[in-house]
């Protein structure tokens, strides 16, 4: 994400979520050294949107969004991969708020893996909602010694 694609994913931040953020909060946010905004697009069009911040063990997302003409159409599932693809042995978790009254996202995130783990009462400064913290661990490809005898035949 690069300072003139802020208008795009202002507007579509704004025809996604009642309490959007501003521009000071995109700007205010981007500017920590630990968080990374990338954009999707299509066709030369910025279609969804997501920022987050890597921590030690994990990857924190602060938002999360696709343009409501794009929804359904891959455009999240790509951002999802690609997050995805930032996880490792040592980080190797993706975080994320969902509100309570978002169920389009809850469901959204569920399809991809995440599972609720907690509640967060009255998360949210401008209304008094909560959220439901989500988190989605990158599965081991190790395999059980077991297994490696099994596929070598070996077990008696």
């Amino acid at each position: 994400m690069i300072r003139s694609d802020l208008q795009d994913v202002l507007s579509i931040e704004e025809a996604s979520f009642e309490f959007a953020w501003s521009e000071d909060d995109f700007i205010r946010c981007l500017r920590q050294r630990s968080v990374i905004g990338m954009v999707a697009e299509q066709n030369s069009e910025i279609v969804g949107f997501m920022i987050y911040d890597l921590h030690r063990t994990h990857i924190q997302v602060l938002n999360f969004c696709t343009h409501p003409w794009y929804l359904r159409r891959g455009v999240g599932t790509s951002m999802f991969e690609k997050l995805e693809s930032k996880l490792n042995e040592r980080r190797d978790r993706l975080r994320t708020a969902v509100r309570e009254t978002n169920l389009p996202a809850q469901l959204f995130f569920r399809t991809m893996g995440f599972r609720a783990v907690s509640v967060e009462r009255n998360f949210y400064e401008e209304s008094p909602e909560d959220a439901y913290l989500m988190e989605y661990r990158l599965q081991s490809h190790s395999i059980e010694v077991g297994e490696i005898e099994r596929a070598a035949g070996t077990v008696t």
